[in-house]
């Protein structure tokens, strides 16, 4: 696969992980893994594999031992009234042991079809828990594993409840105030996650001001996979953040409309090896403020 030209995914974790202290982020190391790594591990007592995406999608066939996320409790409505905002960490908690994940868990999340920015955010929902050095998302997707002539089946394990204890990161969601006390911050780049006519303001959603914050550049984050949805090479990541503006050492913020969709622009920016932030509250938030500077077209 091409990821491989960069890291060697397929020597990633030869044995189950050790126990690992809570805390830390996923590298190019451990962020995405291909679908020849998990099928070498997915027998291994300590890999947990979630699915994400409609459950009818999981019923009808699914990678052999993995475990049905439903997608909306990762992200629901939050108590300001903003959409797919990170729930309470003892709801998370609650929720992943559930599904089996431990503190020494290897968790590979994966699209069942094309969810990549809900899985996405499931990867960043883990980092923000402090299991983000374990946490990965497969390169591909269900139609990948299958094109390869790997097994599906439709039984549902019986799952024994994990042993979570999350600890927080403070350095994985960001807020209003960060953004907008950063934006002409040397060294801080903002980035739109989304289409380019929505970051120009051709074009928007209803109820929201088109355009994008002030100052940000744009990374469509699809523009960042292949067809097959597969991750781009690096050094074509590496030129699209260079001509949003991004400079080697720099911070990063992602943001899109609600925060599902800067998640997927948030885990490459990690894979590159920049310190990202995701801006949760996103658009959604941010055009409803008339007093913060937004912009339209592409300067």
């Amino acid at each position: 696969m091409r990821v491989a030209t960069f890291v060697p995914l397929l020597a990633i974790i030869a044995a189950p992980a050790a126990v690992l202290a809570c805390g830390g982020h996923g590298t190019a190391d451990t962020l995405f893994v291909s679908t020849a790594w998990l099928a070498a591990h997915l027998n291994d007592p300590n890999v947990v594999v979630l699915a994400v995406g409609d459950k009818a999608d999981y019923t009808a066939g699914h990678i052999p031992g993995s475990r049905f996320l439903e997608y909306k409790e990762v992200a629901p409505k939050g108590e300001n009234g903003l959409s797919a905002e990170i729930p309470p960490m003892p709801k998370l908690a609650e929720l992943f042991s559930r599904l089996g994940v431990s503190d020494d868990s290897r968790v590979i999340i994966y699209r069942l079809k094309d969810t990549l920015t809900q899985a996405a955010r499931v990867v960043v929902t883990l980092d923000a828990m402090g299991l983000g050095r374990n946490s990965s998302l497969l390169d591909g997707n269900l139609a990948t594993w299958t094109s390869e002539s790997r097994t599906v089946s439709t039984d549902v394990p019986t799952v024994k409840p994990g042993n979570l204890t999350p600890c927080a990161q403070s350095d994985v969601i960001t807020d209003l105030s960060f953004v907008r006390d950063n934006l002409q911050h040397t060294g801080v780049r903002i980035l739109d996650a989304r289409a380019p006519e929505f970051y120009t303001g051709s074009t928007t959603r209803p109820g929201l001001t088109p355009g994008h914050i002030q100052g940000a550049g744009n990374v469509y984050f699809n523009s960042l996979f292949e067809e097959s949805g597969k991750l781009k090479p690096v050094p074509q990541l590496r030129e699209q953040f260079t001509a949003a503006g991004v400079k080697p050492g720099d911070r990063v913020v992602t943001y899109c409309f609600i925060g599902q969709q800067a998640s997927a622009l948030y885990i490459v920016s990690r894979y590159l090896g920049y310190d990202t932030r995701l801006y949760d509250g996103s658009w959604e938030e941010w055009s409803k403020r008339p007093e913060l500077p937004t912009a339209t077209g592409t300067k």
